[in-house]
């Protein structure tokens, strides 16, 4: 998708405008740039040469460019809440669906108009969930479609976890909203079936003086796209974006993290996190960061680290930064990608440990960073022995 759909006019003269060529023809490569639409068909079919698809296995990706309903009963959902939660369902045009959803993307765009009626979750004002949230997610096989909404009312304190199992073609959309002062964590868990196909957008807008952590775990699934987008609107606001992926032979693992800095003294921490083994095991991971002209008083700070455990893997890790004011307090971004050291494993060899137990503290280590982020006991030990499988795995192959 270019800056401009239409062709630059003719000057007086009948000269071309020079600046209209270069508007009609030149591809946006800003995040803050790119277009948004709730309608389709404002969006091409992705061929892979856009800047928010060059990465990414199109033809793998292809089922969910299609704008067509899919069967019903492909998701099976189970939400498992505290009593105080409240549910609705919201049409098109019901608020506060579409409040700060914006699509990005083809996929996206179908999400939200095949999705007739979306789920609302809904922390009320002034009320602390002593238990998360558990929305389990069960594919059976076929093309769905969701649009999601996570609502924190002002002052409010919660956890929800978004759980991804079973096999669909699955294009999603999250929606989360969170108010004045309300402080909300957001963890989804990617764990299907080798043949799945998911890509989902979640865009979050955190308000004055509330807080945000957006958790992306991927471990299962054949093309897992999740594309987190959280923008600091309200003074004080504060954002943590944390991510764990393990990708294996033939897995496309995927991440595209904005984060933006909107209103003023807003604080930003991106740190994502992943281990690749097998031959054809890919991963990528984009991040954004902008900074914008009344985000003064800002500090913030991205990262992304890869781990490649075998030969034949690939991680690409692209940081881009934004500044549009000189009064912050600190801004900065890293990304490192690399081989197993065996210099760690000589060492711990050298003290009597065998090189697969070697191996897995190392990984282990690596990776525990994110996984004690999450603050919920049952699912860092779930998640713990995950990786131990995935370890084992790659270590019988």
């Amino acid at each position: 998708m270019t800056t401009a759909t239409t062709t630059p006019a003719d000057s007086a003269a009948g000269h071309i405008d020079p600046a209209a060529l270069v508007a009609s023809i030149v591809p946006v490569q800003t995040r803050s740039e790119r277009a948004t639409s709730f309608d389709p068909a404002d969006f091409g079919t992705p061929t892979g040469r856009e800047v928010n698809w060059k990465l990414s296995p199109i033809d793998r990706l292809a089922p969910l460019f299609v704008d067509q309903a899919g069967p019903t009963g492909v998701m099976q959902v189970e939400v498992h809440a505290p009593a105080e939660l409240e549910q609705l369902r919201l049409g098109h045009g019901d608020a506060p669906r579409g409040e700060h959803f914006r699509p990005e993307d083809l996929p996206s765009a179908i999400a939200w108009s095949q999705e007739a009626e979306a789920p609302l979750l809904r922390i009320p004002a002034d009320v602390e969930l002593t238990e998360p949230v558990v929305v389990r997610l069960t594919g059976t096989g076929g093309l769905a479609h969701a649009h999601v909404v996570i609502e924190a009312q002002p002052h409010s304190r919660g956890t929800v976890v978004l759980r991804h199992e079973g096999t669909a073609q699955h294009a999603q959309n999250v929606e989360i909203i969170v108010r004045d002062g309300a402080d909300l964590t957001v963890v989804s868990v990617q764990n299907w079936d080798d043949d799945a196909v998911h890509a989902s957008a979640h865009q979050a807008r955190v308000d004055r003086d509330a807080k945000f952590t957006h958790i992306v775990v991927s471990f299962g699934g054949g093309v897992v796209r999740v594309n987190p987008s959280l923008e600091l609107s309200g003074a004080g606001a504060e954002g943590r974006m944390y991510g764990l992926s393990f990708s294996d032979a033939g897995q496309h693992l995927e991440s595209q993290v904005y984060l933006h800095h909107k209103g003023p003294h807003t604080v930003g921490d991106v740190l994502y996190k992943g281990a690749l083994q097998g031959q054809g095991a890919r991963s990528v991971w984009i991040g954004d960061v902008l900074i914008g002209p009344d985000a003064t008083g800002t500090d913030s700070y991205e990262a992304n680290r890869n781990l490649v455990l075998t030969d034949g893997a690939r991680a690409d890790s692209i940081p881009n930064l934004e500044i549009e004011t000189g009064d912050i307090q600190g801004a900065g971004h890293a990304s490192a990608t690399g081989r197993f050291d065996d210099e760690q494993l000589f060492y711990l060899q050298a003290r009597g440990i065998d090189e697969y137990e070697a191996r897995r503290l190392v990984v282990l280590g690596f990776l525990s960073e994110i996984v004690q982020r999450i603050g919920i006991p049952e699912l860092e030990t779930e998640l713990t022995a995950a990786i131990e499988r995935e370890l084992a795995d790659g270590a019988a192959a």
